[in-house]
């Protein structure tokens, strides 16, 4: 509740700047839309530790007659940020202007501020600077996890399909690793992008070859920041049966004693073939 009335507290000092009649601007793209004048601020959102992200603002302006100005603004960047984070300024002269920060992986949670400037090289078109202050809330809480189906049923060797949604609340769009641990089998970790402010599903199979009751856990960990984790329970039942083997076979496994069968191998081509007509 404190980033919240912290961010409403902010927004409302930049809305008074824009008042107070400064005549150019910085329009902020990304993380999302906002104009803003000379001493203004603007509250980001939360990240996570390590976990870079991006300010994006446009090159256009007005002048003190209020001229529009197509690139006014030269470069724009970063100045007084806590220690240890890095900073990549935007390159020179581009319409798009993007500045690239990294707070440090053992920031502690809370909110830290630094300096944004935007500049006109040598004053040319009359515009001055904006320099504004922008925070940021550090916390492993960036996102949420949604885990479908918990239970499945599969037989040896055979794929079954988990369903994982990722709801990034974060300004970042940091990648997340997604893995199971608790099958014996060799499961393949899984990387993805779920951009911020965005929820996307993604499909991950999770597999086993011996019959049992497994109960394992899906992990969703940021590829910058091991702090930013989240996990879900799942529960695979592997059961032998001669159908879940000529499905198991159709996705190369040959662990089934069924295989050496002549009779069962010819089924299971006829199966095979059934299913394509």
């Amino acid at each position: 509740m404190k980033a919240y009335a912290f961010a409403f507290a902010i927004i409302a000092a930049a809305s008074m700047a824009g008042i107070a009649g400064a005549s150019s601007y910085l329009r902020v793209v990304e993380p999302f839309n906002s104009t803003l004048h000379n001493g203004g601020s603007i509250y980001l959102g939360n990240d996570g530790p390590g976990q870079p992200f991006f300010i994006n603002a446009l090159a256009n302006t007005t002048n003190s007659t209020g001229v529009l100005i197509y690139k006014g603004w030269s470069f724009m960047n970063v100045t007084g940020e806590p220690y240890g984070w890095i900073v990549t300024n935007s390159s020179k002269y581009e319409y798009l202007m993007s500045v690239e920060v990294t707070p440090s992986p053992n920031a502690k949670p809370g909110i830290y501020a630094f300096n944004v400037t935007a500049v006109n090289v040598g004053n040319y078109s009359k515009l001055g600077i904006v320099r504004f202050t922008a925070y940021v809330n550090i916390t492993p809480n960036v996102f949420k996890l949604s885990v479908s189906p918990r239970v499945l049923s599969s037989g040896p060797g055979q794929p079954k399909s988990v369903y994982i949604t990722i709801n990034n609340t974060g300004v970042s769009d940091s990648p997340f690793e997604i893995y199971v641990r608790g099958l014996p089998a060799f499961n393949r970790s899984l990387e993805v992008i779920a951009l911020h402010h965005t929820s996307r599903e993604f499909t991950y199979q999770v597999f086993e070859n011996e019959p049992g009751l497994y109960k394992a856990m899906m992990y969703v960990d940021s590829v910058d920041s091991p702090q930013v984790h989240e996990e879900a329970n799942i529960t695979l039942s592997v059961k032998a049966s001669i159908q879940n083997d000529y499905n198991a076979l159709g996705y190369g496994s040959n662990a089934f004693p069924i295989i050496y069968e002549p009779a069962y191998a010819v089924m299971y081509f006829i199966n095979l073939i059934a299913k394509h007509i």
